[in-house]
């Protein structure tokens, strides 16, 4: 019965604790109580059939223990078997998968940062007679344990490890509550760890890290983004001064823009040639103030004073204005 209940015979052997056969020895006063029980049940047959018959389901099994002792061929079930009323004891045992919530344990970290950690542990039963004769309440016991092990395994890794590595953690906490409960007879087959709860002061601290980080990634991207516009831009001044043409047109292309746009006031660049007889103009004037640099001239049109006609140094861009007019 017990080999289609764990594949791992080894296992079994070793943690039966040579219980799995019983003891037929009852001794002589023991014979005698069964030999007068036989005869009460055979006297009040059929009625004793309601208290010598028991049925055990499919994922259940029945280990029976006569005067203290587990009778020969171990765990009964399933299905229907027979047992003496005032002689035997029947204790049941479940053999599905057992499901249960670890508490949140208070975890201080190895680096000294206290967590809330909780978790959720899935077990069963592969070997009836020993989970009741090894340990008082397997089920209370596996679930203690759990919580211990939780605290300890916690208790060897840093915040960031608890936070990255859950599957880590959950296998080693099941290898490490299997190996302690299979002296009972218990499997424990899974371990997930549900939830981290860090104080509050600690997640502020760092969600403004993520913040710092990103607000740093997005300014290495800009600065990238410029770098490259920049070298884009070099490229596209050389191509234009290497040719005439491509400068008019891009000054046609200028002048198409700002005439879409409604704008008060207007940048034509002019040729340096247009403006020379108003330079020497100026230097007429002014031959006694020896300029420093290109002068500037300012006069009144015939419109009157509201239009100032100003100029400068004429760029040899076509991009750079030359000339304001300000209405």
């Amino acid at each position: 019965m017990l080999d289609t209940l764990d594949p791992n015979p080894r296992r079994r052997k070793d943690t039966s604790l040579n219980l799995s056969e019983g003891s037929g020895d009852l001794g002589c006063f023991g014979f005698i109580l069964l030999g007068l029980s036989y005869l009460l049940i055979i006297i009040t047959f059929p009625f004793s059939l309601c208290f010598t018959t028991k049925v055990i389901a499919e994922y259940e099994r029945a280990v029976i223990f006569r005067l203290g002792r587990i009778l020969p061929g171990g765990s009964k079930g399933p299905g229907l078997f027979f047992v003496v009323p005032c002689m035997d004891r029947v204790r049941k045992v479940d053999l599905r998968t057992v499901t249960f919530d670890v508490p949140p344990q208070e975890v201080l970290t190895r680096d000294s940062v206290t967590v809330a950690v909780d978790a959720v542990v899935y077990y069963r039963i592969y070997n009836p007679i020993v989970s009741i004769t090894n340990v008082e309440d397997a089920d209370r016991s596996t679930r203690l344990l759990a919580a211990t092990t939780l605290r300890n395994v916690l208790g060897t890794k840093n915040l960031s490890e608890i936070l990255s590595e859950r599957d880590i953690i959950s296998s080693l906490m099941q290898t490490m509550l299997d190996e302690a409960t299979d002296p009972w007879g218990v499997k424990v087959e899974r371990v997930e760890v549900k939830d981290v709860r860090l104080p509050v002061q600690l997640q502020r601290a760092m969600a403004a890290e993520a913040e710092a980080a990103r607000e740093a990634r997005a300014k290495v991207i800009a600065a990238e983004g410029e770098w490259k516009a920049s070298r884009a831009l070099k490229e596209a001044a050389d191509v234009i001064t290497e040719s005439p043409f491509a400068v008019q047109l891009r000054y046609l292309q200028t002048l198409g823009t700002i005439s879409a746009e409604k704008n008060s006031t207007i940048i034509f660049p002019l040729p340096l040639d247009m403006l020379t007889p108003f330079v020497h103009a100026n230097k007429h004037v002014h031959s006694t103030k020896p300029p420093a640099s290109l002068p500037t001239l300012d006069f009144l049109s015939a419109a009157g004073p509201s239009h100032r006609v100003s100029s400068g140094p004429i760029p040899e861009s076509a991009d750079d204005p030359a000339v304001q007019f300000a209405v």
